[in-house]
């Protein structure tokens, strides 16, 4: 069992307060372990170090943490990522000072494959096309344009990264009669999955020139920078339409933008964005070249949204902290950074630390 005394001593700072509130799941998981942290808004390093130096914990949604503010934590003995991707938190940094990273790798799997999906869906049935079509009574149009769909049922779904999301999104895609391939950096690792989903495994480019749709499933990491850029988009089957529910610089933007000007592909369907801030706190409608284009289906990097969902996050990232600060590791698949040794021991962690609190 966890520690009250502990928990209740610590000093717990609460990133993204207003950005991103405390939903009601997250501030049951507070009361139910008796959390107060401090609720911040702050975006830059010189904002957010005063908050944080003297912290036994920090949990963070999407503000960046880089260098600068690790090195300024004091005696932090986690830092909690309420989401995934952990692109914006210097892990390295965090990792030589001792601090553990952890985050909550599963809370959004079916919500992610749920929106790649249904963006491909909209894409391959024109939808944003025939809504506007529909409110300005030009029918005839979209009796035109509904002739150049193809049908589903043996179309090629290309999946770049086969993880979690990507193998719920090849669940879908077969049960709408898809054939779907695959690559990953390590092949062998996902044969297993791959053969009890039928899913076909090859390298990025067969991937890249067989498929009709390109979903991308994939961390954001030095290697996967601009991944797709002019070169690899080059790549893509022709008439073949793009779906990133991952991370935007995944994509060279500027290049995607000229595919789809030029025609090459058919469409895009993004949720997350370089060249567009969806956390500054600012809003109104941005200025990018996606915008002017009416073959790509936009949303604002909402994939990860559901009730269920944000019910997930709130009781992993807690539990994270609450494990971390009663002396035990978080749960393992938590676990970022591996390899860190704890400047305070840790146990290893039991499903039983929560019972009964």
């Amino acid at each position: 069992m966890a520690d009250r005394t502990s928990l209740t001593r610590a000093r717990i700072v609460r990133l993204n307060a207003k950005l991103h509130p405390p939903t009601q799941y997250e501030l049951a998981y507070y009361d139910r372990y008796r959390l107060a942290p401090f609720l911040v808004e702050a975006q830059t390093p010189a904002e957010i170090i005063p908050h944080v130096s003297q912290a036994d914990a920090v949990f963070v949604v999407s503000v960046a943490m880089p260098a600068s503010v690790i090195r300024a934590l004091e005696r932090c003995v986690i830092i909690s990522r309420m989401g995934t991707g952990v692109d914006k938190i210097d892990v390295a940094a965090a990792t030589e000072r001792g601090i553990l990273v952890a985050n909550v790798p599963y809370f959004c799997v079916e919500e992610q494959a749920d929106h790649a999906m249904a963006l491909l869906l909209a894409l391959a049935r024109k939808i944003p096309q025939m809504s506007q079509i529909m409110r300005e009574g030009t029918w005839s149009k979209a009796r035109d344009l509904m002739r150049t769909n193809q049908r589903l049922p043996g179309r090629v779904l290309g999946l770049v990264g086969f993880g979690n999301s990507a193998q719920a999104m090849a669940r879908r895609a077969r049960g709408f009669g898809m054939r779907v391939i695959a690559t990953r950096r390590n092949l062998d690792a996902a044969r297993a999955a791959a053969a009890e989903i039928g899913v076909e495994l090859a390298d990025l480019d067969t991937v890249l020139a067989e498929s009709d749709y390109v979903s991308l499933h994939l961390p954001l990491t030095g290697e996967t920078y601009h991944l797709f850029d002019a070169v690899t988009l080059s790549k893509m089957k022709p008439g073949a339409y793009l779906i990133n529910t991952a991370r935007g610089a995944i994509v060279d933007e500027a290049a995607l933008a000229a595919a789809l000007r030029a025609g090459r592909l058919a469409g895009a369907g993004i949720d997350t964005f370089e060249g567009i801030d969806l956390f500054s706190g600012v809003e109104g409608p941005p200025n990018h070249p996606f915008l002017q284009l009416d073959n790509v289906v936009l949303t604002p990097h909402v994939a990860a949204g559901s009730v269920q969902a944000m019910q997930d996050v709130a009781k992993g990232a807690v539990e994270n902290v609450v494990a971390a600060l009663s002396g035990y590791w978080p749960d393992p698949v938590n676990i970022v950074n591996r390899d860190v040794q704890p400047h305070t021991r840790l146990a290893a962690y039991s499903p039983q630390l929560f019972t009964g609190l």
